[in-house]
C-alpha cells in the first residue's frame, strides 16, 4: 500500500511540474510569432532569440519537434513571454 502511495505522489509531482514547452508546438506559426516579438523588442536578447528560433526550425526539419519546442520556449523567455501564451494568442 505504501509503495502505491509513493508511486501516485511521484506521478502527480511529475504531471504538475510539466514545463511550458510540453505544449504542442507549431513549426510554422511559433517561429513566426517569436520573430515578430524579436523585431519589436530589438537588442541583444532579440538576436539570441532569433538564433534559437533558427536552431528550432532545423530541429523541426529533422523531426525533433520536442527539442524544437525547448528552443522556442527559451527564445520566448528571452523576449519576456512564455511559449504557452504565444500558442493561446494564436488560437492553438
Amino acid at each position: 500500500m505504501m509503495n502505491r502511495l509513493i508511486a501516485a505522489a511521484a506521478a502527480f509531482a511529475a504531471l504538475t511540474a510539466a514545463p511550458a514547452f510540453a505544449a504542442p508546438v507549431s513549426c510554422k506559426q511559433t517561429p513566426a510569432q517569436i520573430r515578430t516579438l524579436a523585431e519589436a523588442k530589438g537588442g541583444e536578447d532579440a538576436a539570441k532569440a532569433l538564433h534559437l528560433v533558427a536552431t528550432g526550425e532545423k530541429l523541426c526539419a529533422a523531426d525533433a519537434k520536442f527539442e524544437a519546442g525547448k528552443k522556442f520556449a527559451a527564445a520566448a523567455k528571452l523576449l519576456g513571454t512564455e511559449l504557452a501564451s504565444l500558442q493561446v494568442a494564436a488560437g492553438q
